[in-house]
């Protein structure tokens, strides 16, 4: 369909928690998830939020590849899934530190603190309902996407020492490819 511009931080469409679908059949939202994977597979993403791509709704799509796959990693690939209005809840209090990066903070990779796994709940585009058990790298793929639902992005995850250099780091040199 269409490769959409990717919001970056500061924009207030990804400070808002997205609106609820009321019906996920609409083609609408058909086109738009095509969109996501269409605008993911442009810049080799696994995954990207409906307001990441000025969408305000609970809409994110995902994949799992081998080469992204952490190393001994026992699962199988995903192929794109589309999701809409999630639900998350940690079957665990464990939580570990992973290295993540964010279509809307370019350049930029943290360590952020996520549950080992978590239960997932949502629905597809048909309406059905999807409910998996998620662990570690699929884990914590879906908390990462999820939290753009919620108006938060990689930053705030991160410790607040990072965070305050990261910040430092973006106002002295922008992000890769701005002009300054």
């Amino acid at each position: 369909m269409a490769i959409r511009k990717i919001a970056r931080m500061g924009h207030e469409i990804l400070k808002g928690i997205a609106n609820p679908i009321t019906d996920p059949t609409a083609p609408e939202f058909t086109r738009l998830a095509q969109d996501l994977i269409d605008t993911c597979e442009d810049i080799g993403g696994n995954g990207i939020a409906a307001p990441q791509v000025y969408e305000p709704v609970r809409m994110f799509v995902y994949r799992v590849r081998k080469e992204v796959m952490p190393v001994g990693a026992k699962m199988a690939e995903i192929p794109w899934t589309v999701v809409i209005n999630p639900k998350i809840t940690p079957l665990t209090d464990e939580k570990k530190a992973y290295w993540e990066r964010c279509l809307s903070l370019p350049g930029l990779y943290g360590q952020v603190r996520r549950f080992t796994k978590i239960r997932f709940e949502a629905v597809g585009l048909d309406g059905a309902g999807i409910t998996i058990t998620a662990h570690r790298f699929h884990a914590r793929l879906l908390q990462h996407e999820y939290d753009h639902l919620q108006g938060q992005l990689l930053l705030k995850q991160l410790k607040r020492k990072v965070r305050k250099e990261a910040l430092k780091e973006i106002s002295i040199k922008g992000f890769p490819g701005d002009k300054i």
